[in-house]
């Protein structure tokens, strides 16, 4: 059962951190338990302004903020991976830090920026359609060692479930050894 400590030590570690922190599996199912246990305490008590039922409120507050706080410094971490790998097409590493609410929303800010991106170009080349592609974001099959690319350059290893945005000729060959799946067009 997490505590009200367990919720202001994730936030405090998240904050403090470059990197997105690990969290537990079910870390949000004890968020929820920990809101509910409290509120259904408040609820009972008759008087609410005895001690313990101010205290208990309290600290309620104080783990709800700590926990809103928690959620918008991870979502910002992901807005800036999200840019970093629309942008020069690195592997995600913190990848498997998300939670998956926060997988779905990487992947969804990874494609609407290379889509904004594409748009660009395309007006930029006074409006055409036809921009040649430059990175897909793929979800690896299977482990995959490290390789070197056209100019030379290490890439990888990735791991099986690894979501990676890859250089499109990478991404045919990859896919022709049914190594990879594609997840953007």
């Amino acid at each position: 059962m997490l505590t009200f400590s367990d919720i202001y030590e994730a936030m405090r570690k998240e904050k403090y951190s470059e990197n997105l922190q690990i969290l537990p599996k079910a870390f949000l199912v004890g968020v929820s338990d920990y809101f509910r246990e409290k509120k259904a305490f408040l609820d009972k008590e008759g008087d609410l302004f005895s001690d313990v039922a101010i205290k208990s409120k309290k600290k309620l507050d104080n783990a709800h903020t700590s926990f809103r706080d928690l959620l918008r410094i991870r979502k910002k971490k992901i807005l800036n991976l999200a840019f970093v790998a629309s942008q020069v097409g690195i592997s995600k590493k913190d990848f498997e830090n998300l939670l998956g609410f926060e997988k779905d929303l990487f992947e969804a800010l990874v494609k609407a920026l290379e889509k904004a991106e594409k748009n660009q170009a395309g007006e930029m080349n006074g409006g055409g359609k036809d921009v040649t592609c430059k990175h897909r974001l793929v979800r690896f099959l299977e482990d995959v060692p490290e390789f070197l690319d056209a100019q030379g350059d290490a890439v990888g290893p990735f791991v099986k479930a690894e979501i990676a945005n890859l250089e499109c000729e990478i991404v045919e060959v990859l896919e022709g050894d049914k190594k990879v799946e594609i997840i953007d067009y």
